[in-house]
């Protein structure tokens, strides 16, 4: 078409439509560049797509302009390993995203091992290079319109602040938790939010502190203000979790927990429990507030903001938080914003202790709304408390599970997949167990699916699925499990190991015995194996605390303290026996002289013969194989033989050339 008629063409729609030119089209659209949305579009620009980032700072990362509080991250930034291998690397580093085959480490960009957040938004800015981003638009509300031309059969209508309208066939949500989260309670409002209280410890010199709440902001702001305060009582809901007795990254970390000491060694600051919703909060005249329940509060007392001369009264005289306080600080965490979707969208709130997340499928989509996925912080409730799918090292493995998804819906291309002979499934397994980081910090959520061929000579290898798709394998990656069964490979803990009220410093807490690897704690791969591909009904009816249903067969590869599963007696020749019972096979591995021989001797030769010698893959033997093969019994020694065989027929030549002359 000539671009004058194209020109026309366009006016004519405009005055047909008056909205039309103000529509911008988009095949995905992306809300909020921080680390999830950055490392999803990372993906799109690096496969070619259509596609446009919405942030409604000038800056990418926004949220760590000011937050943490106190600027330090406490996300390992850890820099030396003893390897070179970037794969492992990725398993110590918490703050680098995804960037193809050329990383862009974050160790590049601070030291620290608990690095400040300046660091964190220099770090983004740079990874952020490339990337199509419309800074300083701020989406106010989105929608959903019908139309059978569209990818899901609906395109998804946003609108900015300045009236200008976007349309997208893919919304892909990585707002994080935006929200503070307010408890409302008789006298909340006395309560100052850990996004705006002072960072100045002198500020709380010789003052009484309440601190509400019990995670990492709330300890991060107690540990400031330690040395400056007369006490801090701190009170939340449950008992403190430790990271390191739940092993889940969002409870309480060690950098933190200076509070701990100074309420165990009785230097006046404490820990209470209650339920915030059964506060109430007073102020007198003077500015003290004074704590109580709020039972005991007459209607209208403390709860109006009216300054008061009456004191609550409480039926214990040593009640433990009888002082006044001079500050209450409220560190209750965050939330997701749900304001901008319109009730079209059906975005909704996830159940129970999830509820400040979306509510999602397996594969991070809407429940309700097809086409829209969520991405990065916000995207936690699939795994909360569980994995590390709320932080940079859990979320960039999941935006790139969701990119592989979408990749095969809208664009045909199959989930990335490599074919393997059968004799190397052994091999693959001991390396993605040693190396693989994704599994490693999304341990019980992503995993490993190894499909078997028709007829058991090869295997096609998946990386990190969700496992939660897994009865929709086909439908979600375009590659079908075969009756010749699957294998399923995950990292778990002991599932009695963890938890708040857990010792898991006791003694003899670690298994070194392959045959009690069932009773493993730490970290360690366990290997399910399937006949058919699990369904629905199944996943929904798993044991407790599984990740998976009971398998037809499963193994436990028994933990090491070094995490290195390369040992020959503990982890390798008691998964090939697994292995080889599930698949009725024999996988040893041979020398090529070893199959020459079998290849003599024997009708039907093992796997590896077949796949590696009779190919011309067979491992070359060298002077110092052979002979360690020979001392630990692998192979017979057959040198001998061979010397007597030729010297006999030396001598039987150099006879015969006698008898000629």
């Amino acid at each position: 078409m000539p671009v004058r008629q194209y020109f026309y063409l366009i006016l004519l729609f405009s005055w047909q439509y008056p909205g039309l030119a103000d529509l911008v089209l988009y095949d995905y659209c992306v809300v909020g560049a921080g680390p999830g949305g950055l490392q999803f579009a990372r993906f799109l620009e690096d496969s070619g797509r259509n596609y446009m980032v919405f942030e409604r700072s000038q800056t990418p990362g926004n949220f760590f302009v000011r937050f943490p509080r106190h600027r330090k991250l406490i996300s390992i930034n850890k820099q030396f390993t003893g390897r070179k291998n970037s794969e492992f690397n990725l398993r110590h580093d918490w703050n680098s995203l995804l960037y193809g085959k050329h990383p862009l480490r974050f160790s590049r960009y601070s030291t620290d091992f608990f690095p400040h957040a300046d660091d964190m938004l220099r770090y983004l800015q740079d990874f952020s290079t490339g990337i199509q981003i419309r800074y300083g638009t701020n989406i106010s509300s989105v929608r959903v319109e019908s139309n059978p031309g569209a990818w899901n059969g609906h395109y998804f209508l946003l609108s900015s602040q300045s009236g200008q309208k976007y349309q997208c066939n893919v919304l892909v949500v990585a707002t994080g938790l935006s929200l503070p989260n307010i408890v409302d309670f008789p006298g909340s409002k006395y309560a100052e939010g850990y996004e705006s209280v002072s960072v100045e410890p002198q500020n709380f010199t010789g003052q009484n502190v309440l601190i509400l709440g019990r995670g990492n902001s709330a300890f991060e702001t107690a540990e400031n203000i330690l040395g400056q305060t007369n006490f801090i009582h701190m009170l939340g809901r449950s008992r403190v979790r430790l990271s390191w007795a739940t092993h889940y990254v969002g409870d309480l970390r060690a950098v933190n927990n200076g509070l701990l000491d100074t309420y165990q060694l009785k230097s006046l600051d404490g820990l209470l429990e209650g339920e915030l919703s059964d506060l109430g909060l007073i102020q007198d005249k003077n500015g003290k507030v004074y704590v109580t329940h709020k039972n005991y509060l007459k209607m209208g007392e403390g709860h109006n903001g009216n300054h008061t001369d009456k004191l609550p009264k409480d039926d214990l005289d040593n009640f433990a938080a009888r002082e006044p306080y001079d500050r209450v600080i409220r560190c209750l965490g965050w939330k997701f914003d749900f304001s901008i979707f319109d009730s079209s969208v059906r975005l909704k709130q996830a159940r129970g202790g999830k509820r400040k997340y979306p509510l999602l499928k397996a594969n991070y989509e809407s429940k309700h709304t097809r086409g829209l996925f969520v991405v990065g912080t916000a995207s936690h409730g699939i795994d909360f408390r569980k994995s590390a799918g709320g932080f940079i090292h859990g979320f960039r493995y999941t935006a790139r599970t969701v990119h592989r998804l979408t990749e095969h819906r809208y664009h045909n291309i199959p989930w990335k997949a490599t074919h393997y002979p059968i004799s190397q499934l052994l091999n693959v397994l001991i390396k993605r167990m040693n190396e693989a980081s994704g599994l490693y910090q999304m341990f019980e959520v992503l995993a490993d699916v190894v499909i078997i061929g028709d007829e058991g000579h090869n295997f096609e290898y998946l990386e990190e699925v969700p496992v939660g798709i897994l009865p929709n394998l086909e439908e979600s990656t375009g590659l079908k499990a075969q009756d010749s069964g699957l294998f399923v490979l995950v990292m778990e803990y002991g599932k009695n190991f963890s938890g708040p009220d857990k010792d898991v410093f006791y003694y003899n807490r670690a298994i070194g015995e392959a045959m009690a690897a069932w009773r493993s704690n730490f970290l360690h791969p366990v290997i399910y194996y399937y006949r058919q591909l699990p369904t629905e009904k199944q996943i929904k009816l798993r044991p407790e605390n599984w990740p998976l249903p009971r398998p037809d067969r499963i193994h436990h590869v028994v933990e090491d303290f070094l995490t290195d599963w390369t040992r020959l007696n503990s982890h390798i020749l008691p998964l090939r026996r697994f292995l080889e019972n599930c698949l009725q096979m024999d996988l040893r591995t041979f020398f090529a002289e070893s199959c020459f021989l079998f290849t003599l001797t024997h009708q039907k030769l093992p796997i590896y013969c077949q796949q590696g010698y009779l190919q011309n893959r067979g491992l070359v033997g060298t002077e110092h194989l052979r002979q360690h093969s020979i001392d630990a019994g692998l192979m017979e020694n057959f040198s001998g033989h061979i010397q007597r065989t030729a010297g006999d027929m030396l001598h039987r030549i150099s006879g015969s050339k006698r008898d000629e002359l």
